[in-house]
């Protein structure tokens, strides 16, 4: 479905949307694919990796500007929504800023889209979204919330959106793993608690969850993808085993162990061979078997957390995902 297609991904130059990029151009043949985002030089950095990539199309602009917005999704086919402000600690101390960016931002994107009469959108979460704790998790809450709900809100229009939920990027830029090669030569790595654990999925995985979700969305779906646990430790020791563990203690807006379906999300949740999928609970959203397909209803009381998990990352796999990926950890 999206060849012959013009997408575009806010957020963009991120890591998600070099990766997004990349995969998309090499497996389908989209007739333009747009980076929507705010930063130049990004913008510039990420041009001279697709050189002679004339499908590749760079607009500047944020999702705060509604007007910007109506002007980059002209002609659009499907819309992926990956511009977030993401860095817990920035959010807490900015607390304004990350609310215009990650709920206005999505307001205006979704008015954009049904008004340009983009065909789908699918909107990036995070397992912080579920049962929120900090700023950043409840504006990801908020947006999956009115990304679900515009499905309704779109009337007659026939724009269709959806989210996609997943846990820790590896090897993001920001994320804990570029943060501890950075530092692992020091003899010292930080960690929070001996207990924590996170999600763990790689860039491609994300991407292809995206890809799914645009193939297999009727609307109002969220898209969890299954995926391994790790215990914070273990990651710490795969990486520097030499080095030793410092115990600093939980920070603020911080889960032990993370969340992507709660208890009460279980009612409205169906399970697949390889992801989840939660449907909406408003009673105005028309669902249907089309909704459903193949899957499986999950029991009451069911919730997937990152300590609860069937699926457990080795620390053989960690090692040859790291030595795979080593040249590009941290800097896409």
């Amino acid at each position: 479905m999206l060849n012959n297609a013009s997408i575009l991904v806010t957020g963009g130059t991120g890591s998600f949307g070099y990766s997004f990029a990349a995969l998309t151009l090499a497996r389908y043949k989209p007739r333009r694919l747009i980076v929507y985002s705010r930063d130049e030089m990004k913008q510039w950095e990420m041009a001279k990796k697709f050189p002679g990539e004339e499908r590749l199309r760079f607009f500047i602009g944020d999702v705060r500007d509604r007007e910007r917005l109506y002007r980059a999704l002209d002609g659009v086919d499907y819309a992926i929504h990956a511009a977030a402000t993401k860095i817990v600690p920035s959010a807490e101390y900015n607390p304004f800023e990350c609310i215009k960016t990650n709920i206005n931002g999505a307001m205006n994107l979704i008015d954009a889209c049904i008004d340009k009469k983009v065909k789908r959108v699918v909107a990036l979460s995070t397992d912080k979204a579920s049962s929120p704790v900090n700023l950043y998790g409840a504006t990801k809450l908020a947006s999956d919330k009115l990304f679900v709900a515009s499905n309704a809100y779109a009337g007659w229009h026939e724009t269709r959106f959806s989210v996609v939920r997943y846990g820790n990027v590896m090897g993001s830029r920001g994320s804990v793993i570029p943060f501890f090669l950075s530092i692992r030569d020091k003899g010292i790595l930080p960690v929070t608690d001996e207990r924590m654990t996170r999600f763990m999925i790689s860039l491609e995985q994300g991407v292809e969850l995206v890809w799914h979700a645009l193939e297999d969305m009727e609307g109002g779906e969220i898209y969890v993808k299954k995926i391994p646990s790790m215990k914070v430790v273990d990651l710490a020791r795969t990486i520097a085993p030499e080095a030793r563990l410092e115990f600093i203690g939980i920070r603020p807006g911080e889960k032990l162990h993370e969340q992507m379906i709660g208890e009460e999300d279980a009612p409205y949740t169906y399970e697949y061979p390889h992801h989840f999928k939660i449907l909406p609970a408003i009673h105005n959203c028309h669902l249907s078997e089309r909704h459903i397909k193949e899957g499986r209803k999950l029991q009451e009381g069911f919730s997937y957390t990152s300590n609860n998990n069937s699926e457990w990352m080795r620390v053989d796999e960690l090692q040859q995902w790291l030595a795979v990926n080593q040249d590009r950890i941290g800097k896409i």
